[in-house]
């Protein structure tokens, strides 16, 4: 059973997606101190952690989507990934 995690505050962060060598794969998403000390659940060791993830192709399917959240659920976390110039 999953239970979502709710924020108390209003977090804005910014941070980087890894390279993990021993998988070979782009699944590294490293999180910044202000979302650890907003979830300090995220630092228990033994629990494990899930996550859904919805990309929307157009704003409108987005804004269907935000229309769709019923009151009282869990409000979804935003991320925007983008790509760093290589400096």
């Amino acid at each position: 059973m999953k239970s979502a995690l709710t924020p108390r505050t209003k977090i804005e962060s910014e941070g980087k997606v890894a390279y993990s060598e021993s998988f070979q794969a782009w699944n590294t998403i490293r999180l910044k101190k202000e979302l650890f000390e907003e979830f300090p659940q995220l630092k228990e060791k033994r629990s494990k952690f899930s996550y859904q993830l919805t990309f929307c192709r157009t704003h409108e399917e987005l804004l269907n989507k935000i229309k769709g959240i019923k009151q009282g659920q869990i409000m979804p976390l935003l991320m925007w990934i983008y790509k760093e110039d290589e400096t």
